[in-house]
């Protein structure tokens, strides 16, 4: 799939094979597009299938398929990619055709190189931004010790799994020096299988944690494996040498991935500064029941008291929208930071709000 600072992707559909040569070469020389020329529309749905185009031309007569019937067949096939249709032939009834089959645009020809351009880039951008927006994402949450990721962004990632985001959580120790590790292990466990997640649980030696090799080498790995869209990690500005250890190295490990926030830790300093604060309504309870799975600490961490971690949620709200946020850092955004919320909006992304 063409990722957003690549060439548009266009298919030209036109069975004069000089009208086709025409237009892309206008496309790839003023538009700066990859153009693929089908003059044999039968042949169209299979090549479109291989080109995998972010936006169709077509005329509307042609031999063996009209325009208007592969334009049905492409909102079947693929029901948010942008298609225009063009026609010789000024027509009431084409044009209304062709909107009542969903045209994004209806051109007659001869359509002018600068207009052809225009609408080309706009509809392509238009068509791309939707695919991205359209598509799941995939979601690494990286933490020192278990329980880290989830009393940090429990709650987002509920909702971004809940949303049909893919979520996995990289443990980088069994917190051996906070409890057994064994137990610790099997809370992880645990509370990854609650809220859908794939778990990678490392083993290096709690309160010792580098913050080179191993640690890069390992989130290097995963992000490999994984390719997340986004990451949300650990701050800087915190007490635990582990907790900074984990931010520094995933800072190396995750400089292909466009988006990197850190959470909040119940051992975060007074430096810690979000710029980001993203409602959780509807998955506090969610959020309660990942960090219930871990009995080892909730019986020992006043932090992990239900009201100590909705309190902290309510007062965070003060600075974004909803009754209960959870604060991010932002360290790099070149994709918006999305976090679909649908008991809020079905089927929408909400943005966290900035201070």
């Amino acid at each position: 799939m063409p990722n957003s600072t690549s060439k548009y992707r266009v298919c030209v559909i036109e069975d004069d094979p000089d009208v086709a040569f025409f237009m892309k070469t206008v496309l790839e020389k003023r538009a700066d597009a990859v153009v693929l020329a089908i003059t044999a529309p039968a042949t169209a749905m299979q090549q479109i299938a291989e080109f995998e185009p972010d936006l169709v031309l077509t005329d509307i007569e042609m031999p063996g398929i009209s325009g208007l019937d592969l334009l049905k067949q492409l909102r079947v096939a693929y029901p948010g990619m942008p298609v225009v249709v063009m026609t010789a032939h000024v027509s009431v009834d084409y044009a209304v055709s062709a909107l009542r089959s969903q045209a994004d645009e209806f051109l007659t020809k001869p359509v002018a190189s600068a207009d052809l351009v225009s609408i080309v880039t706009r509809l392509a951008e238009e068509g791309r931004t939707k695919k991205a927006a359209a598509a799941p994402q995939v979601v690494l949450a990286i933490g020192a010790h278990p329980d880290d990721v989830e009393i940090g962004v429990g709650g987002i990632l509920s909702a971004h799994r809940d949303a049909g985001n893919q979520v996995v959580i990289l443990t980088m120790s069994r917190g051996a020096r906070g409890g057994d590790a064994q137990n610790r292990q099997h809370e992880s466990l645990a509370a990854a299988e609650l809220l859908g997640a794939r778990l990678f649980m490392e083993d290096l030696e709690d309160t010792h944690i580098s913050a080179a090799d191993p640690t890069v080498g390992i989130i290097e790995r995963v992000v490999a494996e994984v390719r997340p869209d986004i990451v949300y990690t650990h701050s800087a500005h915190d007490r635990h040498q582990d907790h900074r250890a984990v931010h520094a190295a995933t800072l190396v490990a995750t400089r292909s991935v466009r988006t990197v926030c850190c959470y909040q830790s119940p051992s975060a300093t007074i430096d810690y500064r979000p710029t980001r604060f993203v409602p959780i309504d509807g998955f506090t309870d969610a959020k309660l029941a990942l960090i219930d799975c871990f009995q080892s600490q909730t019986e020992l961490r006043t932090y992990l008291d239900p009201d100590f971690v909705l309190a902290t949620a309510r007062y965070w709200s003060r600075f974004g929208g909803g009754q209960n946020c959870e604060p991010l850092e932002v360290i790099k955004d070149t994709a918006d930071i999305s976090v679909p919320v649908s008991s809020m909006t079905q089927g929408a992304r909400f943005k966290g709000n900035s201070a």
